[in-house]
């Protein structure tokens, strides 16, 4: 059926957003298909019975500041917005809204048995902007440093990492987290004993840390 959700197992739903890296074949314009991948969706696409008409909606769901989220989906590729981007990957006709072009630039679609489909995506999301906050002053960059040479490199172990928000006038600084931390039942001891504690040691004039993530919406997080 049309619009049907491309699962991360090669069934219709949810993309995994998370895999090793592998070979890849180049493929054209903004994003890479591998030919794994590319066969994975053609088995797909081949399976409905408007086939010919059918390309891979690809989509980028995830609000400012949060981890990215993919949404895949065939669709028409004939009617597609005149601001969609079509190009033709080995016989799969594929979509991407021209809202999505710059943050998928670069990135790679694969398909492994072991993990479905899969995106490997060389960019950061867009950092979240609350009104209010600072973000491109000193204590800023002093901030963004700790947490780009110590915070970062020691939440990697468990899968996580936090982006830097913004402060206040009153020595409070905000961050969102990500990875195996969004949405894990330790992230906010993780943000307050940790984080929080690295960051006041290390840049004169912060007191505190507060947490902007919204943690409910943690699809299947996992913390080692």
């Amino acid at each position: 059926m049309s619009g049907g959700r491309l699962r991360a197992d090669g069934s219709l739903g949810a993309v995994s957003p998370l895999a090793p890296q592998s070979s890849a074949v180049d493929s054209g314009t903004i994003i890479t298909i591998t030919d794994d991948a590319l066969a994975e969706l053609i088995k797909l696409r081949d399976a409905e019975e408007d086939a010919a008409s059918l390309g891979l909606r690809l989509e980028v769901v995830s609000s400012a500041g949060e981890e990215f989220k993919y949404d895949l989906s065939l669709d028409e590729f004939r009617k597609a917005a005149f601001t969609d981007e079509v190009r033709t990957h080995g016989g799969m006709k594929v979509i991407i809204p021209a809202k999505d072009l710059e943050l998928l630039q670069g990135a790679v679609l694969d398909y492994a048995s072991s993990t479905g489909l899969v995106i490997r995506n060389p960019n950061k999301p867009v950092a979240m902007v609350v009104e209010g906050l600072v973000s491109d002053d000193v204590m800023s960059a002093e901030i963004e440093a700790v947490i780009a040479t110590e915070v970062n490199p020691a939440l990697a172990a468990h899968g996580g990492f936090v982006t830097y928000v913004g402060h206040d006038t009153e020595g409070t600084a905000y961050l969102t987290m990500g990875g195996g931390c969004h949405g894990c039942s330790m992230s906010r001891m993780t943000m307050l004993e940790g984080v929080q504690t690295q960051l006041v040691e290390k840049v004169d004039g912060l007191e505190r840390v507060r947490d902007l993530t919204d943690h409910t919406s943690g699809e299947n997080p996992f913390y080692r």
